[in-house]
């Protein structure tokens, strides 16, 4: 289970975890091409957690096609794909309440884990009205993260990287 891409042949090329292409591909699909959203996404996110974490961005949204069947993004209609963001390291799983592996890997807070994370709900409404679809939310450790990475080669988009400790972000739990 090294290889987790589809049999398919993806549109475009498997994204690298920062690149210029990935970036405009997520606009363009979960943005609706518009970079000024965008912006205000990651500006929401970083004014809610904290400077030693990274947030990623994982799914079609990165590679432009489902992993199960191939098919596109928003294969059913506008805003009909969600996004999936991992938040990585500073002690976020702690703020999670239900787990794939017990302090070390959440489920993601979505429509289908609604109380995964009563912290990151107000986030999650927050960033699902920005992209206009909707936003999993899930946290890993940098272990976990790792093992994801380099064992399993999963395709990822880092939206924040870890930033110095004194720029004063923090949760907004409100």
């Amino acid at each position: 289970m090294a290889d987790q891409q589809p049999a398919h042949e993806n549109p475009e090329p498997v994204p690298s975890h920062a690149d210029a292409d990935t970036r405009a591909r997520v606009i363009r699909l979960a943005f609706d091409d518009d970079p000024r959203r965008y912006a205000r996404f990651v500006r929401a996110l970083r004014d809610a957690i904290p400077p030693d974490v990274s947030v990623i961005l994982r799914g079609s949204a990165v590679t432009g096609t489902r992993w199960e069947d191939g098919a596109p993004f928003d294969a059913e209609g506008p805003g009909t794909s969600d996004l999936d963001l991992t938040l990585i390291g500073g002690g976020m799983v702690q703020h999670f309440d239900t787990f794939y592996i017990p302090r070390l890997h959440s489920v993601p807070l979505s429509d289908e884990h609604p109380d995964a994370s009563m912290t990151f709900l107000p986030l999650r409404r927050a960033l699902c009205a920005i992209a206009r679809r909707p936003v999993n939310i899930q946290a890993t450790s940098d272990f976990v993260q790792y093992l994801r990475d380099i064992a399993m080669t999963q395709p990822y988009f880092t939206v924040i990287e870890k930033q110095d400790e004194g720029d004063g972000a923090g949760i907004d739990a409100e």
